[in-house]
């Protein structure tokens, strides 16, 4: 069975944001858009900047903004290079006012 951890409360990841949290030693960037929640690496796979400090978000996508790698936040796929590597999505739901991420 799947284990969720508590990473931040409903109201801290804003529309059209993404912020990043630890989940058991990973980076993982938490992201709004409309009214769904995506996580996934924060971690660019192509210079390892971190998504979540200027990553332009666009439905469902979101661009690195050092080298402007697009990446799909539901699937963790290339959209758009230089990157070549997909980063690592996670579940993420949001119960009684939490937003949680699966370890």
């Amino acid at each position: 069975m799947a284990e969720f951890i508590t990473v931040a409360a409903t109201g801290d990841v804003e529309e059209g944001a993404a912020k990043a949290f630890e989940v058991k030693g990973a980076e993982v960037a938490v992201a709004r858009s409309g009214a769904t929640l995506y996580a996934f690496s924060d971690i660019c796979t192509h210079r390892h900047c971190n998504l979540s400090m200027g990553g332009e978000i666009d439905g469902t996508t979101i661009q690195c903004e050092c080298h402007g790698s697009m990446f799909s936040m539901e699937t963790g796929e290339v959209i758009e290079g230089p990157a070549t590597e997909p980063i690592k999505t996670y579940g993420v739901r949001e119960q009684d006012g939490q937003i949680q991420v699966e370890a």
